[in-house]
């Protein structure tokens, strides 16, 4: 298994008047994209905010920060003034409608949801973030005991007022002014939070998180990466500004993309590997192939063999197309940004000894992915359970909308049973009418599908009942719709001839 450090990782950050977005690259291959419009993310925004609603019954409330939807707070992510939590205690013992709160987005809006919010508040900074209701300092797991133990000391003797913080991996290498320099940017940061917040007007933003390209400069560039490709001269130059003051190592790897006759996406290839990422089904090197069902509830992936019969025993071939699998569905969990409960149904493995292979190969994938992740054990039915922590919508969400025929199910009405319920209902209306001729219109699709149906329909009603009916094709109907336009009398032989009498 290749570690990150062994592995060609890039950055890529493009922008234009449109959008700007954020590709990681490891080995060729994208696995981490992330999009931002002009409705820009505001998780990290802190807000002073307003309680509108305690509900007992949950454990949670609901708060007013100036958006479109109330934001949710969980009992879980309530602190008192000294930073402490609930524990055990009910969320209406600690907030009451009316009462001002300082907040801080950790989950945008999603949907019909409003944005999910803590009152552990933290400021990220290269090297340091920022916790200034923890008054403790933790340091990354990744950093060894001693140094820890340095970075630590350090950091408590340059807080203001015994606030927290957590050192971040980035500075295992840092020096003690490039340290000093982030603790007092924070610093300051917060000292200006304060001030807003006594002077702010509820419901107000306090604390605005920067854009999206400086954010993974900030939080995900480090140096595993190879190199980082800029196709926008200013954020070049913004890039590279930030970095020669907080890690000038990185600075030299940043790369500005000049050429015009082939745009940066373009060069890495990415458009192909963004369609695969959209796709329902995606296929395996040795012919399986996954299918992605994203529900409500929970991600659904199921793992077939498809064209691939295998060279050698069938266990063999299906724990080569569930090692496949595998990789491929971790690739796009990461690449869509996939969150909550995922279940990947994989073909059913007779040796013990497949299933720990499995098993291990995926926890191994699973150790590249930034976002907080639990791994449940094979099932007896072939099924493997994956906790997966989100905060962005996701490329289905940025770059989709949900299907008008279908509204989001994957399936639409059949032409035979459109046409069969238009039909009915012609008939409905007909014999509630004494009207002896119509005029309707039906949806354009369905109109088309009778017409080929190879039965006079007219003709038949008119047999039946000795009325007359016309019908045209609309385009913005929904496909089992019916319109009378005209309904009146019928001159004798004359239908189509003549206008039809009210």
């Amino acid at each position: 298994m290749i570690s990150l450090t062994e592995m060609a990782r890039e950055m890529v950050i493009s922008r234009d008047n449109y959008e700007t977005r954020v590709g990681i690259v490891e080995d060729s291959e994208l696995v981490e994209m992330y999009i931002e419009r002009s409705t820009k993310s505001v998780v990290g925004n802190i807000y002073l905010g307003k309680v509108t609603d305690v509900l007992p019954g949950m454990q949670a409330a609901f708060v007013d920060i100036g958006l479109e939807k109330n934001a949710f707070l969980y009992v879980d992510d309530v602190r008192d003034h000294t930073g402490k939590g609930l524990s055990g205690r009910s969320i209406s013992s600690m907030l009451s409608v009316g009462k001002k709160i300082l907040v801080q987005v950790a989950k945008d809006p999603m949907g019909t949801k409003g944005a999910r919010v803590t009152m552990e508040i933290s400021i990220p900074g290269r090297f340091v973030v920022l916790m200034p209701f923890a008054h403790h300092v933790g340091v990354s797991k990744k950093i060894e005991d001693k140094r820890a133990e340095e970075l630590s000391k350090f950091t408590r003797e340059h807080l203001e007022d015994g606030r927290g913080a957590i050192v971040r991996t980035a500075a295992i290498d840092a020096g003690e002014k490039e340290l000093l320099a982030d603790i007092s940017f924070l610093n300051r940061v917060w000292r200006r939070v304060l001030r807003q917040v006594a002077d702010g007007i509820v419901p107000e933003v306090v604390y605005t998180e920067i854009d999206l390209a400086m954010r993974m400069v900030r939080d995900v560039f480090n140096r595993d990466f190879s190199k980082l490709v800029i196709d926008d001269k200013d954020t070049f130059e913004k890039v590279v500004s930030f970095l020669k003051r907080s890690a000038p190592e990185l600075a030299k790897k940043v790369v500005w993309h000049k050429e015009k006759t082939i745009s940066l996406f373009d060069s890495y290839d990415f458009s192909v590997q963004l369609k695969k990422a959209l796709a329902r089904e995606v296929d395996l090197p040795s012919g399986g192939q996954i299918v992605i069902d994203v529900t409500e509830a929970l991600v659904a992936i199921d793992v077939n063999t498809g064209s691939f019969t295998g060279r050698k025993t069938l266990e063999d071939t299906i724990l080569r197309t569930n090692l496949e699998a595998a990789s491929e569905a971790l690739k796009q969990i990461r690449l869509r940004d996939l969150g909550g409960i995922i279940v990947i149904d994989f073909i059913d493995m007779e040796e013990d000894i497949h299933k720990r292979k499995l098993e291990e190969h995926i926890a191994q994938l699973l150790e590249r992915d930034r976002s907080k992740t639990q791994l449940s054990q094979i099932t007896s039915l072939g099924l493997v359970q994956i906790a997966r922590k989100r905060t962005t919508e996701g490329l289905y969400k940025v770059l989709t909308d949900v299907c008008p025929r279908c509204s989001g199910r994957g399936r639409s009405l059949s032409f035979e049973t459109c046409q069969i319920e238009v039909e009915r209902k012609i008939r409905e209306i007909m014999a509630s009418s004494r009207h002896q001729a119509f005029l309707f219109a039906i949806n354009d699709e369905t109109y088309t599908s009778i017409m080929d149906s190879g039965v006079n329909f007219a003709l038949t009603i008119r047999a039946e009942t000795g009325k007359h009916i016309r019908l045209v094709g609309e385009r913005n109907l929904e496909p089992t719709e019916v319109n009378v336009l005209i309904e009146g009398t019928h001159p004798k032989d004359s239908f189509g001839k003549k206008r039809l009498m009210r």
